[in-house]
């Protein structure tokens, strides 16, 4: 699993270091910090936070992504 975060899209609003503070921190008020290959395991997480994200910041790629987020009970919009 690969995530891409678009920094000059991320707003700061940090729903994704509660959703997944493994992948995903807060540097001060607004610099986000995330790992790029966070651990399978924590696929969910990552994938819940990619959805949560109010700017469309965060894109995980990888295969196996759309059938997680399915499990999740996370909509792809569609």
């Amino acid at each position: 699993m690969r995530v891409v975060v678009d920094l000059n899209r991320c707003q700061g609003y940090a729903q994704c270091a509660f959703l997944a503070p493994d992948a995903f921190a807060m540097h001060g008020e607004e610099a986000l910090l995330y790992d790029g290959q966070p651990d399978d395991t924590r696929r969910l997480d990552v994938l819940r936070a990619e959805a949560a994200c109010p700017v469309k910041a965060i894109t995980v790629e990888g295969a196996g992504a759309a059938w997680a987020t399915e499990g999740a009970g996370v909509s792809d919009g569609g």
